[in-house]
Parts: structure tokens; sequence; C-alpha cells
């Protein structure tokens, strides 16, 4: 069921065609399937070490086509080298992923995710918002409506579809230096804030190229850690 989902969420975004899923599924091995499951860090493909123009296509193919060609590696997440980078570089990161990607047996398309959590952060040039626990301090939904609403603009407007995002740990431990993501103690203003961010973020349609799809995280052992 669980490579069903993650097949299925990679073709929902990359392709127009109708696709027979569990057709695609039975043809697969069981690394294959292991594979689509799998999400590595942009480490794992990156060039070492960082190049020194900046402009540059920051991913090694070597690395690259070793983990999707070899190990069928189905999602990655996070920026190179922990900076943001240009709109321009993401859009050649992305499309030399989906390259490589064309070259596998199944050709699923690989899904990439970034933690867009006060904007999309990782974009140079975008919008920055204040983090969730300022937004709480609103009591505005409304406003984290349109928060959400331009974060899951100019995140697809990179090639990347998936945002890790909202946080909805609820925040019971003040020094936990992650607080600030969380929309605070109060499990209600939460739980309101979450539904509308998701809401705005996701649309009626992850096909719209203003849409992304979200991830509500953490939950277990996240928001009050021992």
């Amino acid at each position: 069921m669980m490579a069903k989902f993650c097949v299925l969420f990679c073709l929902w975004f990359c392709l127009t065609d109708a696709i027979d899923i569990d057709a695609l599924l039975n043809s697969m091995s069981l690394e294959e399937k292991c594979g689509q499951m799998t999400q590595v860090t942009f480490d794992v493909i990156q060039k070492l070490p960082q190049p020194a123009d900046f402009d540059e296509n920051p991913v090694n193919l070597t690395l690259l086509e070793y983990a999707i060609l070899e190990k069928n590696v189905g999602s990655i997440l996070n920026t190179p080298y922990n900076v943001a980078q240009k709109a321009e570089t993401w859009q050649k990161i992305i499309k030399v992923i989906q390259d490589a990607t064309a070259k596998s047996r199944l050709r699923i398309p690989t899904i990439y995710g970034l933690d867009s959590i006060h904007g999309a952060n990782y974009i140079q040039e975008a919008v920055l918002f204040p983090h969730s626990i300022s937004l709480a301090g609103s009591f505005n939904p409304e406003l984290t409506r349109k928060i959400a609403q331009i974060t899951s603009l100019e995140t697809r407007a990179i090639g990347v579809p998936w945002n890790f995002n909202p946080v909805l740990d609820v925040g019971r431990q003040p020094v936990w230096p992650r607080l600030f993501e969380t929309y605070g103690e109060d499990p209600y203003l939460a739980g309101r804030m979450g539904e509308v961010y998701v809401q705005a973020s996701q649309g009626n349609d992850l096909k719209n190229r203003s849409n992304v799809a979200t991830c509500l995280k953490h939950y277990i052992g996240y928001s009050f850690p021992f």
C-alpha cells in the first residue's frame, strides 16, 4: 500500500496521461518498490567541494544516476550546502534530476520536497514571512491563508511540488529550540491555523501550478522532547 501511495504521488504531479498504477506496481521488483519509498537528502547527490561559481549546477551526475538508476530512489529533499539557491539554479537541479529519472526502467518521476516553513526560504529573493509562532500570535487565519498561497506559488515555480510544512507539534516546552516553528501551545489554534495552511497550499487540484502538497509534521516525541 505504501509503495502504491508513493508511486501515485509522484505520477500525480508529473504526468498528464492516464497510468494504470496497479499494472505498474505489478511490474516492479521488490528493490524498485523499496526505492520508491526511499527519500535521500541532497547531500547524497551534491558536488564536493562546493563549486566556487555559485551559478554552477551543484548536482554530481555520477552520484545522482547511482541513486536513481542503481538504487531506485524515489524522492529527494533539502537544499544544496544548506543555503538558499537562485530560482534558476533550482530549475536546473530539478531538470537534471528528472532527466536522470527518464533513463530509468520505469521512468517514475522523482518527487522533490523542501522545507518552505516561513515563506520559500530556500529560494533567493523569495518573500519571507514571520514564523508560525508569530502567526499564531496574530490569531488571524486569513493572514495564514495568504502566506500559504504565496509560499506555494513560489515553491512550485522552481519545480518543487512538495512542502514539508505546516509544523503541527503543539508547543508545550518553551526551551525546545524549534518552538518558533509551531503555532504554540493551544491545540485548537494550532489545528485551525494548520487547517487553513493546508487548504490554501493544496487548493482543489494539486496539478495546478500554484499549488503544492503539504506535510503535517512531526508529532512523535517532537514538541515535548525529553
